[in-house]
């Protein structure tokens, strides 16, 4: 026989469908949104591993003063691999149609321009055409996105005007990173490009940079530990080649060490997992919501389950029916959220990766992993929350149900209070009566909180370090030389630098720095046996005096220890500052060894030997691309967390209301208006909402600490220090006050419509 009580499903349905259609729609964006972003990234990560044999990505290139002759091609060849040229030219650009203040408010613009490719590191053609005339370029299409560039603009590049013709994504270049050891790529000052082969052979040469690819024979040794031996093994020849032909090598790059192969591979879904835990949160919060709602149901129909209990049904039958409804709203907005996921929301997922990354075309790949995380553990949560809550209720006896005694305590009086006003003593009733709901709008609201805080603190995070590492610089001009040579400018002044890396779980790049003794430049006047730290090196390691630094050689098998003797205000990098004497003690260097130059002033009397120039441009990459690529989806962030605020508070002061319905027709016979009882019950709703976001404010705070840490710790080398602007918790507060009074709006409105026939109808 059919159980007559899965017809009481529709009519629960209907009678509070305002309720489902919201946790609905609110589950299928959470649904959406996860599953969406999981797709983008498994998709993303697969097209970008495919493009290394469908692109034919070189195993690594290195770069020479000059042009490689046929001989030492031969040689280098005969190591086992097969060089290709892919030589290029670095000149500024600019728009036809902008002026110069606005082109260098960010540095002056680069492009990389090479010729086209058809074996090695082949081009993507993303929109547009490839360049057919010696007039038309195509330029890397992130690059034409941040500087505003359409297919059809004119932009001068060097001094010719040429015909923006396509967008490409070049597939050794997913990352812009103009020099490999920056710290972070820049896609608005930096860009790639390609022109005909004609059009390239007719450039100036004075801006060549001769580099060649190489690819081995046997292929790609399947280990980083066989790659990094056999190129250890292929830079050897490459550089007694050198010598022998009187040129140097300016860079020598295998794959593993190329971040502009490998950054975005290694970024690509990592942030898949946040993800997932952000959706179970969300899940969790609702099953406690349909908790609270199942256990409010079961206390107004308690005569009706004792009734159904004593008839013989089972308290299994029962709890099978309360908790139907949570799972199918559940199924139904997981199947709908994946298909919104896996149509909508993906293209939002991969959007983001596009602001970020040069990636050739995306192409979607099934995720099976995505729709079991989005929609079986989502019902298995959603079962086992309420069967927790539920069952617990159903255990009382069918007569205490008929009683309507559902109090596990055995307290059979209320709180007694003190000898308050008759309205404060009924608003502390209220809360005591609702304390659940509270607690769950307490959970509910302290994880709105952290998104909120999340998406407001970032910005002015990324600002604020700017204009710290601005205010923090060493000197206005920092420059790497490829031998120590003397300046005639008497201000400048030497200094040693060497890149070290950690030891243990995290792996980070350290700049150990050697400063003059008296430095004018430097903040703090070091002494022999001094070893200061950055304070960003301080704050990630959390590092205090007398530590132990355990630094190793990039590439060899050098270790080497410093004690801490302090720290200095250095945000701009993990960085070790040492006197000169001692950074060449320690490193065995010549005593009149040096690396380079810190002046105030440009330096032109060395440009020949200047490796690289560092800047307050080059300092600021780092939040500027950060700003750049998250900017949108910090505002995503916000106003998700309000939107998830309001639906909590909403559903909890319409348990709240619902929860008084009797009472409140009461008070209506006893000639109570609409105002009135909304004071009555909604202003300790008000109260509690105004606490519970105060705690939730600080809570929030003391999380995001740890969040934060744990987050940037996996997902930047380098360090960026939390900064919460002073303006936010107010903010935060308003924003969130501001929406609570919407919703005290809506169920004032609710409160107007309960009828004084209400209690007489449940009058028992």
């Amino acid at each position: 026989m059919k159980n007559p009580l899965w017809r009481r499903i529709p009519k629960e349905l209907r009678d509070d469908l305002g309720k489902y259609i919201v946790i609905f729609l609110f589950m299928v964006i959470t649904t959406g949104l996860v599953s969406g972003f999981m797709v983008a990234g498994e998709s993303m990560k697969k097209t970008y591993d495919n493009t290394f044999d469908k692109y034919n990505v070189e195993d690594g290139h290195f770069d020479l003063s000059n042009k490689a002759t046929d001989d030492m091609k031969a040689a280098i060849e005969d190591e086992g691999v097969e060089l290709h040229d892919m030589s290029y030219y670095e000149l500024p650009m600019s728009r036809k149609d902008s002026d110069a203040e606005n082109d260098t408010a960010y540095g002056v613009r680069t492009l990389r321009i090479f010729a086209p490719r058809n074996d090695v590191n082949k081009i993507c053609l993303m929109e547009g055409e490839l360049p057919s005339e010696d007039n038309e370029i195509a330029i890397d299409r992130m690059y034409a996105v941040n500087n505003n560039i359409d297919i059809g603009d004119d932009i001068i590049v060097g001094d010719k005007l040429y015909s923006v013709c396509g967008f490409v994504a070049l597939s050794d270049y997913s990352t812009m990173f103009q020099n490999n050891n920056d710290t972070m790529f820049d896609a608005t000052i930096f860009g790639i490009a390609v022109v005909t082969n004609m059009e390239f052979d007719s450039l100036p040469e004075k801006n060549k940079t001769w580099s060649y690819a190489w690819m081995y024979h046997d292929g790609m040794p399947e280990s980083e530990k066989g790659e990094k031996k056999q190129a250890d093994k292929l830079l050897e020849t490459v550089y007694a080649q050198a010598v022998m032909n009187d040129m140097t090598v300016e860079t020598y790059i295998p794959r593993y060490q190329n971040q502009a192969i490998n950054f975005a591979g290694d970024d690509i879904g990592s942030d898949t997992n946040m993800m997932k835990w952000f959706e179970y949160i969300v899940i969790v919060i609702l099953a406690f919501i349909f908790a609270v709602t199942i256990s409010n149901t079961l206390t107004k129909e308690a005569s009706v389950i004792g009734t159904l209990r004593a008839s013989g049904y089972t308290r299994g039958e029962l709890l099978i029916h309360y908790i139907s409804l949570p799972v199918i709203v559940t199924l139904a907005a997981s199947l709908v959220g994946n298909v919104l996921g896996y149509s909508v929301f993906k293209n939002m997922g991969a959007e983001l990766y596009y602001e970020s990354y040069s990636l050739t075309k995306y192409v979607t790949y099934w995720n099976a992993d995505a729709f079991v995380l989005t929609t079986v553990i989502p019902i298995i949560i959603m079962i086992v929350v309420n069967l927790l809550v539920v069952n617990s209720k159903l255990k009382l006896s069918p007569l205490r149900f008929l009683r309507h005694d559902l109090s596990r305590s055995r307290r059979k009086k209320a709180v007694k209070l003190p000898h308050w006003k008759f309205m404060t003593r009924f608003k502390t009733r209220v809360i005591l009566q609702n304390i659940p709901g509270y607690v769950v709008m307490l959970l509910g609201i302290y994880f709105a909180q952290i998104l909120l805080m999340f998406g407001l603190m970032l910005n002015p995070m990324l600002k604020h370090y700017q204009n710290d590492i601005l205010d923090n610089m060493i000197a206005e001009h920092q420059y790497v030389l490829d031998s120590p040579v003397e300046t005639s400018d008497k201000r400048a002044e030497t200094y040693c630098v060497k890149t070290l890396r950690t030891t243990g779980d995290i792996d980070d790049e350290i700049m150990v720095y050697g400063i003059h003794t008296d430095s004018k430049y430097f903040p703090v006047k070091l002494r022999t046996g001094d070893v200061l730290v950055s304070d960003s090196y301080a704050d990630k390691f959390e590092l205090t005096d007398g530590d132990v630094l355990n630094l190793k050689e990039s590439y060899a098998d050098d270790k080497y220890d410093f004690k801490v003797t302090g720290s200095v205000s250095y945000p701009a990098s993990l960085a070790v500052f040492m006197t000169e004497e001692d950074f060449r003690n320690t490193f065995d260097l010549d005593n009149d060894y040096f690396t380079g130059y810190f002046s105030d002033e440009k330096l032109t009397d060395i440009e020949d030997h200047i490796v690289s120039e560092i800047t307050k441009d080059d300092m600021i990459k780092v939040s500027r691309q950060l700003t750049k690529s998250m900017g949108n989806m910090f505002y995503i962030v916000v106003v998700f967390s309000l939107i998830m605020f309001m639906l909590l508070v909403y559903l909890l002061t319409k348990l709240i209301v619902e929860k008084n319905t009797v009472s409140i027709s009461m008070v209506k016979i006893l000639g109570y208006d609409t105002k009135e009882i909304g004071r009555l019950y909604l202003s300790s709703t008000t109260i509690m909402v105004a606490v519970v976001t105060l705690i939730d404010i600080l809570l929030s705070y003391l999380s995001i600490k740890v969040i934060y840490r744990e987050m940037l710790i996996d997902m930047l080398s380098g360090w960026i220090p939390i900064y919460m602007a002073p303006w936010i918790y107010p903010l935060m507060f308003v924003l969130s006050f501001a929406c609570y009074l919407v919703i005290s709006l809506i169920q004032m409105k609710r409160i107007r419509e309960i009828p004084m026939d209400e209690a007489l109808k449940n009058v028992e």
